[in-house]
């Protein structure tokens, strides 16, 4: 699809779609093999998605206009541009992730990784994530693609994969080389890198040790769960007040934690702390607010209304000092709550 002046022409276009009719295999066909009609609705939809990726291009660029023109122009500070997707019933968001791929296909057209015929070989999602990878990335498979190689979203991160296993600093010389010979799938070196991004540098030079002496399947995946436990902890305990007003040294405790063995126990007691403290919160603006419907609710009822002034005594005391519920199931408890306020 290229851009003219002529509208006649552009009108005439319209006339003749893309002409996507398939001839389906038959599903209560028996006698088509499981592989061969697997195959054939494998084909259809591969066109249809490279369709639906060129189209969703196009619709990017048009929106992307649309929103350009009024900022040069407009008045109503994009006004026009909402009553125009209003218009097309397109939501907000739908029309920014058109935009935000226009931008990406443009950026790779424009910065010579990628030729306009080579779009087509790529699945929608392979695309998005391609725009999303590393420079390197983007260029090694814009040249798969070149070559007319399918390219998936799987074909995309196995790539990235292999980038990150042969690229990434965090990644000690060993466990690189292993990655290069192929005696160490890349798929999970990806996940160490990305856990190992999250943490200070100090537990960054623990983890690589640990790797370095045992560069292996299994310490991969035991280092990529202690990384993710890690970055957990020091996530955690950023937002348990607890912690803040009494000053604690997280940084040591979590390396007393690691040296004792039991650093998963203690991430998941700060997470739980940390829930428990943000449930707390919540259930304080709840409980005010059951408060104020209640005074007001009271205040409408009356002797004409028995039915509402029932079901105001039943769930007013949710607003008291003291709340009260039964727990069922095999946990026959009741538990009560008590709240104070103190400045």
């Amino acid at each position: 699809m290229q851009s003219t002046d002529n509208i006649d022409d552009l009108a005439a276009a319209l006339q003749q779609p893309a002409d996507l009719t398939f001839e389906l295999p038959d599903p209560e066909d028996e006698e088509i093999p499981e592989s061969d009609f697997l195959q054939q609705l494998e084909v259809a939809w591969q066109v249809c998605d490279r369709f639906d990726l060129q189209t969703e291009i196009w619709r990017g660029r048009i929106l992307r206009a649309v929103r350009d023109r009024e900022k040069k122009g407009g008045e109503g500070r994009g006004t026009g541009f909402l009553n125009w997707l209003k218009e097309r019933e397109i939501s907000k968001s739908q029309a920014y992730s058109w935009i935000q791929l226009a931008n990406s296909a443009d950026t790779l057209l424009e910065d010579g990784k990628l030729q306009p015929s080579a779009i087509k070989n790529f699945s929608k999602r392979a695309f998005v994530e391609t725009s999303k990878a590393a420079p390197e990335v983007q260029q090694m498979v814009s040249e798969a693609a070149e070559k007319g190689d399918r390219i998936t979203r799987r074909e995309v991160r196995q790539i990235n994969d292999e980038w990150t296993a042969m690229s990434s600093d965090l990644l000690p010389e060993p466990v690189r080389q292993k990655a290069a010979d192929n005696t160490l799938p890349p798929r999970y070196l990806a996940p160490l890198v990305k856990e190992m991004e999250k943490l200070p540098e100090s537990h960054q030079k623990s983890l690589q040790k640990e790797i370095a002496a045992n560069p292996d399947v299994d310490t991969l995946k035991q280092v990529t769960t202690e990384a993710r436990n890690l970055a957990k902890y020091l996530k955690s305990a950023a937002q348990v007040q607890a912690l803040d007003q009494e000053q604690v040294d997280i940084e040591t405790a979590l390396e007393e934690a690691q040296r004792v063995g039991c650093l998963n126990i203690a991430a998941d007691l700060v997470n739980q702390s940390s829930q428990i403290e943000q449930t707390i919160a919540k259930l304080y603006m709840t409980w005010k607010r059951i408060n104020n419907l209640a005074d007001r609710l009271y205040v409408d009822t009356g002797a004409s209304t028995p039915n509402l002034r029932s079901l105001l005594d039943c769930l007013e005391p949710f607003g008291g000092e003291v709340m009260e519920i039964q727990l069922g199931g095999a946990m026959e408890k009741t538990i009560r709550l008590q709240i104070q306020e103190t400045n």
